[in-house]
């Protein structure tokens, strides 16, 4: 995966920001009619020169250093179109496809003699980011187009032309949308479509445009639309919204895509010959990604966890895998640690605190294992009325039932508050999923008293069960349950008011669905609306509003994408997420809190939530009134991976990691001048 901290962005000194409707300003001026641009790997700009008009052999492919166009590839006649897969870029020119690899070598990767039939000259490209697929765009210039997929090895085949679709005109711009739909923006109609691939059903998305030659999407959903005959590009911000122009004061803007940063679009423009900058964002809908003025700490550094060794007897290191953190709610402002092996700690809410008591130890019970890390202890919650009932519930993986969760209520010993009865375990729910992986696993109670359970869609990949979408089972669900109560032949009981109580098509617990793996929920103390952070699978991780009844999506859609043979795009019975990231941002959402704390007033009301694999932690703050997020500001992180997020309770919020020292809480701090230490972020496969 592209590290964006990593990038080259020498090309973005030269950057002006543009306002809504505004001219753009030329980084690179002097190009020989620049067709499309692309980034490559490190980050680096590339660009499509057509040279002189009607001179064969001067085309080439040049990369932008310090702002000045260097050759590259050459040799091309009348090049088009580029796309870039890993190491490799691909550049359409009239009947054959190029292949170029990192040190600047062309050769022809599928010939005109390769295709079914003579195919028409070839403008659009793009490429599948996973599989390596190429698709490939062109037209005759009399109305008749055709699209072709082309496989890593050069394989070509017709994805579908005029005669299988009478829209099809003129494709003049491609773009992926998830991995089994085409955006196709067509200049001989002037619309947009998505063309499932999977079928050959088409979609309109979007018309009026005069002459579209360039399609890019940004790392949050947004799509963006160069107009070659409006001299602008435009914008959509999300799926469904009506585009909005960006930027004006082009001659004639061919190609697009998103510089390294993430922050802006580079166009090349093939008449005035320069390459220029454009924000990324949508106008009148502005984003605040300022960093915000705060670091992260070691939370409790001087606590030493009781039982927990960092060697075991045979000298392997055992890390202390922290994965819940939470309060009792009553008074006592302690903190609960639960890690992933069975153990929940117990210690003061004290910066000070040296040590830990164990409040339970259930490791002989709970299955974890490095090479299965989705199992295990999981979720941890007390009841609201704990002071009293002194009840508690935990979500765990067991060792004897395979791939299998339950969620027990458990009680506090009366004799000693800091110890809870082992032998006092009642099994509420017991879910066997066909796979190990996605189990969920978070608890937490609502305003309304009831708990809330969220599980994984089953595991595997591609949800293969339909899971999601099937209301007669458990996975891919939230739940919701009465713990106070209990119905026949259960031992709890089902609200009335849950939203499929009663019908005989679906489990009543269900209170949303349509999930893939929530890795973490939790509540707005404040407002009571629940957050669940749901991890993607190919491209997308998404943040949910979550509602009773709500579907969202999977595995129909992946963030604000159509999903697989299946995917469709945004219908009315689906609710969209409020937020995505791509994976060239991160690969692993950890979901936390809305902070509601006293010591970090500038946090108040942000959504605190991180990246796994990348170890990245922002603040998002989300408009009700405008129904949109406003705010994604970044917040400087030590380099951990974020395994999980919790909350004192004061409200203050904390994150947690792996540690071989034990030192694997973190909390939020002012801002400092000195530098962070920076860890090592590992892969998970949530």
């Amino acid at each position: 995966m592209k590290q964006p901290a990593r990038l080259a962005v020498v090309v973005l000194a030269l950057a002006v920001a543009v306002a809504a409707g505004e001219s753009a300003h030329p980084l690179v001026t002097g190009l020989k009619t620049p067709r499309a641009v692309v980034v490559g790997v490190e980050g680096k700009v590339f660009v499509v020169v057509a040279g002189a008009s009607g001179t064969g052999g001067h085309g080439a492919v040049v990369r932008i250093d310090q702002g000045k166009a260097m050759p590259f590839a050459a040799g091309m006649d009348d090049p088009r179109g580029i796309a870039v897969y890993q190491q490799w870029l691909f550049v359409t020119e009239r009947q054959r496809v190029w292949r170029i690899d990192a040190q600047g070598k062309a050769q022809v990767l599928v010939a005109a003699t390769a295709f079914p039939s003579p195919p028409p000259p070839l403008a659009a490209i793009t490429a599948d980011p996973e599989s390596g697929t190429l698709y490939v765009g062109g037209s005759d210039g009399k109305g008749k187009g055709a699209i072709y997929r082309i496989s890593p090895a050069g394989k070509v085949g017709l994805l579908v032309d005029t005669a299988k679709w009478p829209g099809l005109q003129a494709p003049t711009a491609l773009a992926l949308d998830g991995q089994s739909h085409l955006l196709v923006a067509d200049a001989g109609s002037g619309e947009l479509h998505r063309f499932k691939i999977a079928d050959g059903s088409t979609e309109k998305l979007a018309e009026g445009f005069r002459e579209p030659t360039g399609l890019a999407w940004d790392w949050f959903g947004r799509l963006y639309i160069a107009d070659g005959g409006d001299d602008a590009v435009f914008v959509i911000g999300r799926p469904g919204q009506k585009r909005v122009r960006l930027a004006t004061g082009f001659k004639a803007p061919s190609g697009l895509c998103l510089d390294p940063t993430g922050k802006h679009m580079l166009v090349a423009d093939r008449e005035a010959g320069t390459l220029s900058s454009v924000p990324a964002t949508v106008p009148n809908a502005p984003l605040d990604e300022t960093p915000m003025p705060l670091e992260t700490a070691v939370a409790f550094p001087d606590l030493r966890w009781a039982g927990w060794e960092r060697e075991s007897a045979t000298g392997k290191i055992v890390p202390l895998r922290p994965l819940v953190l939470t309060h009792a709610g009553d008074g006592s402002n302690r903190v609960f640690v639960a890690t992933q092996q069975g153990v929940i700690h117990v210690f003061p809410n004290d910066q000070k605190a040296k040590q830990t008591k164990v409040f339970l130890d259930i490791q002989e019970r709970v299955f974890y294992n490095d090479n299965e890390n989705e199992q295990g202890f999981l979720g941890l919650a007390y009841h609201p009325n704990f002071k009293k009932n002194g009840e508690f519930f935990v979500f765990y993986t067991p060792k004897k039932a395979k791939n299998t969760n339950l969620v027990c209520r458990y009680r506090v010993r009366a004799d000693d508050p800091d110890r809870a009865d082992p032998a006092s375990e009642e099994v509420l729910l017991r879910v066997e999923r066909p796979f190990w992986n996605h189990d969920g696993g978070t608890l937490c109670f609502g305003p309304d008293g009831y708990l809330y359970i969220a599980l994984g869609d089953g595991g595997a990949a591609n949800d293969p069960f339909d899971n999601g979408q099937n209301l007669k089972t458990l996975l891919g669900k939230v739940l919701r349950i009465d713990v106070d109560h209990h119905d026949a032949n259960k031992p709890y009981a089902i609200p009335k008011d849950n939203p499929f109580a009663g019908r005989p098509d679906a489990r009543p617990e269900i209170w949303a669905y349509g999930l893939r793996n929530v890795w973490r929920m939790a509540f707005d103390r404040q407002t009571g609306q629940l957050w669940a952070a749901d991890v993607g699978q190919n491209l997308y991780e998404e943040i949910d509003l979550l509602k009773a009844g709500g579907n969202y999506g999977w595995n129909r859609r992946e963030g604000l994408h159509p999903f697989g043979a299946k995917g469709v795009g945004p219908r009315p019975e689906m609710i969209e997420p409020i937020w995505e990231y791509h994976h060239d941002v991160g690969k692993s959402l950890t979901g936390g809190h809305v902070y509601r704390g006293r010591l970090l007033p500038e946090l108040g009301g942000s959504y605190l939530y991180g990246d796994y694999v990348t170890a990245k932690i922002w603040a998002l703050q989300y408009d009700e009134t405008a129904r949109r997020v406003v705010a994604n500001r970044p917040i400087r992180s030590p380099g951990v991976p974020i395994m999980s997020f919790g909350e004192d309770e004061h409200g203050e919020v904390y994150f947690m990691t792996y540690s071989d020292s034990g030192r694997g809480l973190y909390r939020f701090v002012k801002k400092s001048l000195r530098p962070a230490p920076l860890g090592r972020a590992t892969d998970l496969s949530r």
